[in-house]
Parts: structure tokens; C-alpha cells; sequence
């Protein structure tokens, strides 16, 4: 590995500023790593290198990350004049015109995106899979999944491929591969940063190895776009100020139950009980107490809101590329949901987010109480590759198996709040188990300034996965 591997985005950026290096040496230096590691990881299936050299070789943008590297995850972010493919065969030779906004807003802060990384098929399942590239390994045991849907995204930066990247969250897609990887993953509050159009769930920001990176892109990258639906209030200071600062004296609840009734391995039991012993540590109020959900209502409403949401895009898809989908274009488990979303009438789905709003409300007042919400990140440790797959006889398994691995993270998608997956455990087998606190709607300032604190009293930054070595 060379000088840059295990650099943040914030240090190597410090270097191109200082004139240290040039951004093209950033650039070559993680193209190579990412042509060294990638055939064991499959992390990332666009390539982008001869665009990126050109620019970094040219004058970048003066924004705070000019010439780091960076990786797109393949879905939601449209880059002009590259492939774009959503994880699906129904789209592999598709080519966007035109940059999202939130693309745009990467390149202003001077990021050098040097391609795309894997995500499983429209980002439907917990684990990266796709039968079009093939599954993302975990750099901490390659036989077991990097989480989903932005497992290439994790797994290219657990592997030190890149400082961080782009990753987007419908119902955990960024926190559950943090946790699987051994990452910080932010789930930033519903229209915080752009995406238009949007159907309510999904956000995008990155995963990193470190905190202030995480604070410092989202700077640079949160607010609203002309036509946006709606926006997160405005936060009180520059993100980057949170890190670091005192966070007071937090009400933290904290749960290894799942609202769902869901086994929860021992693993993560034990990674929720040191990180709520680790915050009692620092000074907080820390109190074992469930949130009001009631997890098979909400179980059943996300999931019909999923199913609903899966045949839109299958929909819109067909609008982008003026083609009819078929189902020898897709894999079973998409195919089989989105007739599942189909089959729902108006007046179900509206029920549906009657009752995602009505666990908005609840959860609201909950938060009246404790200032965060502490759980495991997923119900069990990385699980082996394979473990989601369609039974030829059953293509809609994979919804109960997702089920059962994430009943934590999909109530902030839900309610639209931030959450955060923290790398502060590892099991005995030497793999990364993530724990989730949730905030209040719009306060990213508070969990940031908790993550910073934990991050000081137990560095994970220096830990490394066994694929680099």
C-alpha cells in the first residue's frame, strides 16, 4: 500500500492545499490500489480512470477536497457521460446525460470520481449481490457479505481503495455495510442533501473512516435544490464545528431488541451493551428502554411501501430508456416485488404512510424524553455470502431474510430522522459489529458530536481488514 492508503479525505486534501503532492499522484496511487485489490473485493464496476486523470491534471474546483479521490455508488447519481446501471441488466448499457445535484456538488468541493461501485439490484436487499457484477466481498473475511445496498462503496474504502464514497440509505443501505465493513456511515435527515426526484425514503450521503470527513463533505453538500419537495431545517453552524465540540450531558435509551421480535445474535447484544457502557462512561444518561414502534405494523407498512416504491422505479425505467421491462431483464426477487407492489391498491398504500407517519409522530415524542436512540446497527455479524438468495420456487425470500438481518435501521427512514452506524466493536472472529443511535429530525449536530467524542475514546480509524495486507 502506498503513503496515501489509510489518509482521510481531510488530510489528503490538506496535502493538495499545501502543495505537497499534486492530485494526480492522489489519483494514480488509489487507481492502483483499486486495480490491486478490486479483483479480490469487486467493489467497483465502472471504471472512470481516464476522465479522472484528465481532471486532476487540469485546474479543480478551490472546494474543500480538491483532488481526493472518490467513488460513486452506482444508483441515484447520475455522473454525465458514464454508465449507469442501478445494479440491473435492464440498464447495462445505459449512459447518463446530465449530473445530479448532488454530483454537481461533488465536483464543486473538487472530489475526483474515479467510478462506480456495486450495489445489488435498485438497492433492494441488505447485501451487494447483483447477478450483473457479481457479489462485493467483505475485506474482513471475503467470504462474507459487505452489507447492502452500498456494499461496494464500504467495502472500497474498508479496503483503503479511496478515503471514503458516495453512498445512499432507503432502509440502512449506508449504516448496515458500516456496520458490516467496520465504518462510519451517517444517514443524514430526509432533504438534508438533494434528491430530486425522491419518494420519501431514500438519502444520500458517504460512508468514511472518519468523522470530521463525514462532517466536512456534508458542508459541502447539504441544502436544497430549486424544486426540491422539501428540505431539513438549516443547521446552526458549519458541520465541521461539531467535531469536537462538547456534546453536554445526553439521555441516550438504549435497546438490543428488535421492534420486530427478530433473534438478535449475542454479537450484537454485546456491541450495544459496551457502547451504551462506554457513553454512561463519558457522562451520559443512559437508560435501557424500548422505542414505542409496534414492529409487525411497522413491518408491514415499510414493506408494502417498499414493494409500491420497487414497481414505481421498475416504471420509471421504462420512462428513462423507452423500453418495456421484462422479467428476463431483472432477477427474480425485483421482478417478484415490484408485481407485489402492483397488486397494492391507492387506498393501502395511503394506510401504509398513515401508519409511517404516525410512528414519525410517536417517535417525535419519544424524543421529547432522550435526546438519542441507541441499537445494534443489524441483528447479526456479517453473514456469509449466498445467505439472501431466491429459491427458485420462492423469489420473494429474500424479504423475510432481509427482514430478520435489519429491523433497526429502516424506522429512521421511515420518520425521516438522522442516524448514525459506529464502528466501536468487534466480535471474536475479528469481524466489525456496528451500533446505531438515532437522533431527532434535522439533528445531525448532535450525533456528529457524540461520533467525534466516541472516536477519540475508542480510535478505530488504525484498525485494518486482512485483504490489504
Amino acid at each position: 500500500m502506498d503513503e496515501f492508503a489509510w489518509l482521510d479525505a481531510t488530510a489528503q486534501a490538506e496535502l493538495v492545499r499545501t502543495k505537497q503532492v499534486k492530485p494526480l499522484e492522489l489519483v494514480d496511487a488509489a487507481i492502483a490500489r483499486i486495480e490491486r485489490l478490486n479483483p479480490s473485493v469487486n467493489a467497483v464496476v465502472t471504471p472512470m480512470y481516464d476522465e479522472a486523470r484528465e481532471l486532476a491534471a487540469g485546474p479543480l474546483p478551490d472546494g474543500p477536497f480538491a483532488g481526493v479521490p472518490f467513488l460513486l455508488k452506482d444508483l441515484g447519481a447520475l455522473y454525465r457521460g458514464a454508465r449507469y446501471t442501478a445494479g440491473s441488466a435492464f440498464l447495462k448499457d445505459w449512459v447518463s446525460p446530465m449530473d445530479t445535484e448532488l454530483v454537481a456538488r461533488y465536483r464543486r468541493a473538487g472530489l475526483v470520481v474515479l467510478g462506480k461501485s456495486n450495489t445489488p439490484e435498485l438497492g433492494l436487499v441488505p447485501t451487494t449481490e447483483p447477478a450483473l457484477f457479481g457479489p462485493t466481498r467483505n475485506p474482513w473475511d471475503l467470504t462474507r457479505t459487505a452489507g447492502g445496498s452500498s456494499g461496494g462503496a464500504a467495502a472500497a474504502v474498508a479496503a483503503g481503495m479511496v478515503p471514503f464514497a458516495h453512498g445512499s440509505d432507503g432502509g440502512g443501505s449506508i449504516r448496515i455495510p458500516a456496520s458490516c465493513c467496520g465504518l462510519f456511515g451517517l444517514k443524514v435527515s430526509r432533504g438534508r442533501n438533494p434528491r430530486n426526484p425522491d419518494l420519501g425514503l431514500s438519502v444520500d450521503h458517504v460512508l468514511t473512516r472518519s468523522v470530521r470527513d463525514s462532517a466536512a463533505l456534508l458542508d459541502a453538500t447539504a441544502g436544497p435544490a430549486p424544486g426540491d419537495p422539501y428540505w431539513a431545517p438549516p443547521p446552526a453552524r458549519p458541520y465541521i464545528e461539531e467535531v469536537g465540540a462538547d456534546p453536554g450531558r445526553l439521555r441516550i435509551a438504549f435497546t438490543a431488541a428488535a421492534p420486530t421480535g427478530v433473534p438478535v445474535h449475542p454479537d450484537c447484544v454485546a456491541a450495544v451493551e459496551d457502547a451504551a457502557a462506554l457513553c454512561a462512561d463519558l457522562g451520559h444518561v443512559v437508560t435501557e428502554a424500548p422505542a414505542p414502534i409496534d414492529g409487525p405494523a411497522f413491518a408491514r407498512a415499510f414493506t408494502g411501501f417498499w414493494a409500491a416504491m420497487c414497481a414505481t422505479t421498475v416504471d420509471s425505467l421504462a420512462q428513462l430508456t423507452g423500453r418495456t421491462p421484462t422479467p428476463e431483464q431483472f432477477e427474480p426477487f425485483t421482478w417478484a416485488l415490484a408485481e407485489l407492489g402492483r397488486q397494492r391498491s391507492a387506498p393501502e398504500h395511503l394506510l401504509a404512510v398513515v401508519h409511517l407517519q404516525a410512528v414519525a409522530a410517536a417517535m417525535a415524542a419519544f424524543f421529547t424524553e432522550y435526546d438519542l436512540w441507541l441499537t445494534p446497527t443489524v441483528s447479526q455479524p456479517p453473514p456469509p455470502l449466498g445467505s439472501f438468495e431466491a429459491p427458485p420456487d420462492n423469489p420473494l425470500a429474500p424479504l423475510a431474510r432481509s427482514g430478520a438481518f435489519v429491523p433497526f435501521t429502516p424506522p429512521a427512514n421511515a420518520i425521516g430522522a438522522p442516524a448514525m452506524s459506529v464502528p466501536l466493536y468487534w466480535n471474536g472472529e475479528g469481524l466489525p459489529v456496528g451500533v446505531q443511535f438515532v437522533g431527532r429530525f434535522g439533528d445531525e449536530a448532535t450525533l456528529l458530536r457524540l461520533a467525534a467524542q466516541l472516536e477519540q475514546a475508542r480510535p478505530w480509524a488504525k484498525r485494518r481488514p486482512p485483504v490489504p495486507a
